[in-house]
């Protein structure tokens, strides 16, 4: 399912990150993705970790900041790096950082003018998935987990809650566990969505993990001075709603830390031994 062209490629750790451009039918753009390859795909299949990224970024962001690649080539993961919407001068936009480009929130737009392009949970889910099932042959499809940091662990705790038997395993760094109910949400939510607040709680991981809690550990880690918490993450919110739902959680506060890649880069090894114990075991 489409062609990709490769746009740019480093060494890293042993492994490949190698930057793609497509042509998106659900975004009705071209569309960029990066994609790690670990030394151990040259000996066979390997386990796929789809990293999102949060507000302003790209798929740059954790490829350069994060050390994820160190990690992914000690455990042998594929990370997938997909865009955080999509951009171009044909794609609506807005004037603020946290809205348009840059701000897709991993969702399917329903409202003009976002509605064309912004369709960011059929991006991740489907599209990218079968290009890279059908372009990337050292995939393994079967062993598939999903982590990001703050929208991007808004998307990574969704998308999982929503497609458990997809992705196995699940993190998130500084997550928007509420965005039906906090700032941040709310915004993208109305702009993309409308104002049915209902239908708002089908992408909030609050209202998803009542209703179906999966079987996965959700491991999620934030700074205790996350300058973004309160009012824009409200990330305490899941441990009530975990233990009544009787998902399992590991919530970690980690002192002295903020919402930077400063603080995900301190964590990310932890995160990717969580993902590789699960992954690398079926």
């Amino acid at each position: 399912m489409g062609q990709i062209s490769r746009e740019k490629a480093f060494r890293s750790f042993g492994g490949m990150l190698e930057v793609f451009d497509h042509e998106s039918h659900a975004c009705q753009c071209t569309m960029r993705f990066a994609v790690f390859t670990p030394p151990q795909a040259e000996h066979g299949a390997v386990p796929v970790l789809w990293w999102l990224s949060g507000l302003t970024c790209t798929w740059a962001n954790a490829a350069e900041k994060s050390g994820i690649q160190r990690y992914a080539a000690e455990h042998g993961l594929m990370v997938i790096f997909p865009d955080t919407s999509p951009r171009g001068d044909g794609v609506a936009n807005d004037e603020a950082y946290d809205l348009g480009q840059g701000a897709g929130f991993y969702i399917n737009a329903t409202q003009e003018p976002w509605a064309p392009h912004f369709q960011m949970e059929e991006y991740v889910v489907n599209e990218l998935c079968s290009v890279v099932r059908d372009n990337l042959h050292m995939a393994d499809m079967e062993r598939q987990g999903i982590s990001g940091h703050s929208m991007g662990g808004h998307g990574a705790l969704t998308l999982h809650l929503k497609h458990p038997e997809r992705y196995k395993s699940v993190s998130a760094f500084s997550p928007i566990v509420n965005p039906a109910d906090t700032p941040w949400g709310e915004k993208c939510f109305a702009a993309y969505l409308g104002d049915d607040r209902e239908a708002w709680k089908d992408h909030d991981t609050i209202s998803l993990v009542k209703r179906q809690p999966t079987n996965a550990q959700l491991l999620i880690d934030v700074g205790a001075d996350d300058e973004f918490e309160d009012p824009y993450l409200m990330s305490s919110r899941i441990i009530d709603a975990c233990a009544d739902a009787g998902q399992s959680l590991a919530h970690n506060v980690r002192d002295g830390y903020d919402h930077s890649y400063y603080f995900v880069s301190s964590f990310m090894g932890t995160h990717m031994a969580h993902h590789a114990a699960i992954l690398n075991s079926k």
